[in-house]
Order: structure tokens, then C-alpha cells, then sequence
């Protein structure tokens, strides 16, 4: 999977496509945005086996992707049908569904 610049002002995708290159089942990665008016928060579901992984050693790895969003919050995000959108927060909810 290529990201291209387009695709990678999408935080959904970016968030998908790291979790996709960390975990081992890959087919079970799952990004789901709620939108409010000020932000924006992706749920992340990934398969019970992996969330060890995408969280990983004293939540380092869930702390890099934070900040990645946290960078990318100050931009405006061009979806993929052209239309702007502009967040003062994204947030990263890794859900552990047991």
C-alpha cells in the first residue's frame, strides 16, 4: 500500500495504514472517525492478539501515533472528495473490545 500526499492528509488512512504495517493480522484493522465540531476521534480496532502491538512497550508506539495526529491537527485535512476539513484536535481511541 502507497501513501501518496493526497491520501496522506487523511488521518484515518495514516493511522490505518501504521496499524496495518505493526500488527499481524493486518485483514482485521479497523479505523472508525467520529467527527464533532472541533475534533475528531478515530477509533482503532485491531484483532485481540494484536493490541499488545499497537500499543506496545509502555504505550510508546500509541504515544508516537498520537503525536503524529497531534501534528497534523494544525493542517487542513483534504478528504478524498476534494472537501477541506480543519480540527483543533484528533484523537486516537484504541479499542479493546473483550
Amino acid at each position: 500500500m502507497d501513501i501518496d500526499t493526497e491520501r496522506n492528509s487523511d488521518p484515518a488512512s495514516l493511522v490505518e495504514y501504521i496499524a496495518r504495517s505493526l500488527v499481524r493480522h493486518a485483514d482485521d484493522v479497523q479505523v472508525v472517525p467520529v467527527k464533532s465540531p472541533a475534533s475528531l476521534i478515530l477509533e482503532l480496532r485491531v484483532n485481540k492478539e494484536d493490541i499488545g502491538m499497537i500499543i506496545g512497550k509502555g504505550g510508546r508506539i500509541a504515544k508516537a501515533m498520537r503525536v503524529l495526529l497531534n501534528a497534523i491537527s494544525i493542517k487542513k485535512i483534504i478528504l478524498d472528495d476534494g472537501r477541506e476539513e480543519k480540527y483543533q484536535k484528533i484523537l486516537l481511541e484504541i479499542v479493546d473490545e473483550d
